[in-house]
């Protein structure tokens, strides 16, 4: 998986800046359209883009692992979809799911409490983490690390002999 991870990011990687460099050739020709466009309107669409423009390459990368780590939140408070997270969504190595349920099961929090520590501490250093290793290397470490770190703990309840689901990384 971390392998498939990283060389998927490199290719994404290699894309996003070819395609920011074809943008700029294209912003560069139609700077004169700028003029006769008419602008948009809305405040609160205003006011989102200035947030959102505001914000640093790293923490709109990681908005959006917040973002994913909050949907599967809510969906562990609706009753109808309990089963499908814990089956989905939690690691155990008696489980008939193993391979999907490593990833997934990184973006599972079920206490509130434990999801906005672990999105605080993501977000105060994805800035430097990201303008280090750009924001596809960081989506490739991230999902790794989830996986390796559902792996060990698989390997940790083996050796134990203890097999309840765990949730998170």
């Amino acid at each position: 998986f971390t392998g498939s991870a990283f060389a998927s990011a490199a290719i994404w990687q290699y894309e996003s800046l070819k395609s920011r460099v074809q943008t700029y050739f294209e912003e560069a020709r139609a700077d004169w359209l700028d003029k006769i466009r008419p602008q948009k309107r809305g405040d609160f669409r205003k006011q989102v883009n200035s947030w959102w423009n505001n914000l640093t390459e790293g923490q709109r990368t990681v908005t959006g692992i917040i973002a994913a780590n909050v949907f599967v939140f809510c969906l562990w408070r609706l009753p109808g979809m309990r089963r499908i997270m814990f089956t989905y969504f939690t690691s155990d190595p008696s489980s008939k799911a193993l391979c999907s349920p490593m990833l997934l099961s990184t973006f599972s929090h079920f206490s509130l409490f434990h999801m906005a520590a672990n999105m605080y501490v993501l977000w105060s250093f994805s800035s430097s983490i990201v303008s280090l290793l750009g924001c596809e290397q960081f989506i490739a470490v991230y999902l790794s690390a989830g996986v390796i770190s559902t792996f060990v703990s698989y390997v940790a309840k083996m050796a134990t002999r203890r097999f309840e689901p765990s949730l998170g990384a």
